[in-house]
């Protein structure tokens, strides 16, 4: 049986793990905190990039194969733990009419449906939002997932498998010589592998830094607030110029989000904080009679264009990435973790993976 280290506990991570062991390998899994408590926890969940046509096509190629296999995988998910990751497709609206030709040139070329709606129509889909004068762009196919049960399912699937997940286990070095990568040493011990994959988001740039090709990968804060509404209140998902709305069945109604550069400083402001929730009551005044239930932070992996780094180093033997989905590492999950597991057991692979690659351009 062959062995393999994943480095990062996060949804792709996880998820990499997962194709891994049911590719028959024996894998573990080190996380320096806890299991799914980084940006694949922090993030909203959406099933699709946001305005994905301004996305290159090697992202909408992941994208379409996750979107495809989400529903499922959810479904046996939730069956074989008991947790249910609760996929909704609650489609997607789109505050940006001025993209309407754009948009509809992509959904032609990608066999996805975008209708462009009145501001009636918009009113018959979300009746708590304020309606933008132009109307907007409508996405029905779009779901999303509650990725902090996606991600306790995903930790209690591993554990079902026998994986070994060591939580609190900083990777302190790669084991690297000449001929390549053969292992790590964590803070618990040095560990051996035919694969070292790291998928350690924001932090894998750090890891890979003093090697040949280091990948772009630098983090980027986003913050967030919860809103407590009742179940109901607003059942469709809504973005205008970065900021989203995604309602969840309990009621709960996530806002977000920013985007701001201060490296590895996860802390919350009072600035983000008010802007954010003036922005969601202006669109959605429901909002105002409902409490903040929290506010929080999360680092994202910033790369190049938005194109993940998956597949194996140019240079070194056993050593591979799966790391930089930026704002899209659940929707892209699915699909990465596929085509890393796809490229390290030797299998055909889904999709193309040369735009992946660690010396590949990107945009």
């Amino acid at each position: 049986m062959n062995r393999s280290l994943v480095i990062g506990g996060g949804a792709i991570g996880m998820l990499t793990a997962l194709q891994l062991r049911e590719a028959g390998h024996s894998v573990m899994v080190f996380e320096r905190g806890a299991t799914g408590r980084e940006s694949s926890w922090a993030g909203g969940g959406i099933i699709s990039p946001l305005f994905p046509w301004r996305y290159l096509d090697s992202v909408t190629r992941l994208a379409s194969w996750s979107q495809a296999h989400y529903p499922d995988f959810c479904d046996q998910i939730a069956q074989s733990t008991g947790i249910d990751p609760e996929y909704t497709p609650s489609g997607l609206i789109l505050i940006a009419h001025e993209e309407r030709a754009r948009a509809a040139s992509w959904a032609t070329q990608h066999d996805r449906v975008v209708e462009t709606i009145d501001r009636e129509r918009f009113a018959q889909l979300e009746p708590q939002a304020a309606t933008p004068v132009d109307g907007a762009l409508w996405m029905p196919q779009v779901g999303q997932v509650r990725n902090p049960r996606l991600l306790r399912a995903l930790r209690l699937r591993l554990d079902q498998l026998g994986v070994e997940v060591r939580s609190d286990d900083a990777v302190q070095r790669l084991l690297v010589d000449d001929g390549g990568c053969h292992g790590l040493l964590s803070a618990s011990g040095t560990y051996t592998a035919d694969a070292v994959v790291v998928c350690a988001g924001a932090w894998s740039g750090g890891l890979l830094g003093d090697l040949p090709n280091p990948p772009a990968v630098h983090p980027v804060r986003g913050q967030m607030l919860m809103f407590r509404a009742p179940p109901g209140t607003i059942t469709r998902m809504v973005l205008e110029a970065n900021r989203y709305v995604i309602p969840r069945r309990d009621g709960r109604t996530l806002f977000g989000s920013t985007i701001e550069d201060v490296g590895f400083d996860k802390v919350t402001t009072q600035a983000a904080r008010d802007e954010l929730f003036k922005i969601a009551t202006q669109r959605f005044p429901v909002l105002r009679d409902c409490p903040v239930e929290a506010h929080w932070a999360g680092l994202r992996p910033s790369s190049p264009a938005g194109v993940p780094y998956i597949g194996r180093h140019p240079r070194l033997d056993g050593l591979f990435v799966n790391a930089g989905h930026f704002r899209n590492g659940i929707v892209l999950g699915l699909a990465s973790a596929r085509l890393a597991a796809d490229l390290i057991v030797g299998r055909t692979p889904i999709v193309d993976p040369a735009p992946y690659a660690w010396t590949a351009a990107r945009g």
